[in-house]
């Protein structure tokens, strides 16, 4: 990745049974399967949705950077 900054927009706790096939897929995973071999570390029991965007270089830079929301 490129110098820049990722940009975190939400944070959400959710179930592990709300990772659908939609959201995997939204993801960039083929399967929920594909997902979680990547996603799941540890004994944990916590899941959360993190939602966020990438912003190259300079776009950060006063004014010119503005919330997709």
């Amino acid at each position: 990745m490129d110098d820049g900054h990722v940009v975190v927009d939400s944070i959400t706790p959710i179930r592990l049974k709300d990772i659908t096939q939609d959201l995997a897929r939204e993801s960039g995973f083929e399967s929920v399967k594909d997902l979680l071999l990547v996603a799941k570390h540890g004994s944990g029991k916590n899941v959360f949705l993190i939602r966020f965007h990438y912003l190259p270089p300079g776009a950060w830079d006063g004014a010119r950077w503005r919330h997709p929301h």
